[in-house]
């Protein structure tokens, strides 16, 4: 009989926040696998855990996942953890999730913090519904693929950002959007937490060049309901043309004009490559 997979979600901040289920689980499983087993541990001293912790993360996620659904099959009971929040969510515990599925293992919630979701809490705009967009790639061409698909999304925008890239951010934010609501939520449950509500164009202008500190939550307000107004195909492959000299493919043009005009990216992307 196989073991079970606990995700377990571990403080964004506060230690505080662990909850006292948790620290059962953590304390009771067989191993830990961890993104870092050098932040685990830290953590695990804390609450004086002495569970023993093995690397999982993005660069070892193949060979390691085999090692632990190995385990896992034998009727060992494992803890994931990543670095802060819930693992599987942005983050390459989601493989390891899968894979136990796939084999059969017990796939058992252990609920934590998650940023996302506690930025969009904190930031007073509409959370009825709501994207999480995650990072946004490095890659200029992915990234304004990316923001154009992005441009008439109703709802909630939600985005990570590390402080060395925020300034770049929020001005392709800017451009790509328009003028919109935002705020920027820093270092959530730390000790200089804040929220800051602004426009984008603020944003930019307050911290463009500027040194920050701080891991940031991007909350951003969606469009405004789409017109009524109807695209032609013409005006689409033409709004995807621009696209694809901005140095997006044809595939991510077509999907950025099927988005803007309602059209269908098939016959977007037909008419493109005649």
């Amino acid at each position: 009989m196989s073991g079970t997979l606990y995700v377990v979600g571990t403080p964004i901040g506060n230690l505080s926040d662990l909850s006292p289920r948790a620290v059962e689980v953590l304390k009771n499983c067989d191993f830990i696998a961890a993104e870092d087993t050098r932040v685990t541990r830290k953590l695990l001293n804390h609450f004086a855990i002495s569970t023993p912790a093995v690397s999982y993360h993005e660069h070892n996620s193949r060979s390691a996942g085999e090692k632990v659904l190995a385990r896992l099959l034998t009727g060992e009971c494992c803890a994931l953890v990543t670095d802060a929040g819930m693992p599987a969510i942005s983050d390459p515990g989601e493989a390891l999730v899968a894979l136990a599925h796939e084999h059969g293992v017990r796939v058992e919630a252990v609920p934590g913090p998650t940023a996302f979701a506690t930025a969009v809490a904190v930031s007073g705009l509409p959370s009825k519904r709501f994207t999480f967009e995650g990072f946004l790639s490095v890659q200029k061409a992915e990234r304004h693929a990316h923001l154009q698909s992005l441009v008439d999304e109703v709802r909630t925008m939600v985005f990570y950002e590390a402080p060395h890239r925020l300034a770049r951010t929020l001005q392709d934010l800017l451009d790509a959007f328009g003028d919109r609501e935002v705020a920027l939520v820093k270092e959530l449950t730390k000790i200089h937490e804040s929220v800051e509500r602004t426009t984008l164009s603020a944003a930019a202008a307050k911290y463009a060049g500027g040194e920050v500190k701080g891991e940031f939550v991007l909350v951003v307000h969606g469009a405004d309901a789409p017109s009524e107004t109807v695209w032609s195909l013409e005006e689409a492959v033409a709004f995807a043309e621009e696209q694809v000299r901005a140095g997006a493919s044809k595939t991510e043009a077509a999907k950025a004009a099927a988005a803007k005009s309602g059209l269908k990216k098939g016959e977007i992307y037909k008419a493109l490559t005649q």
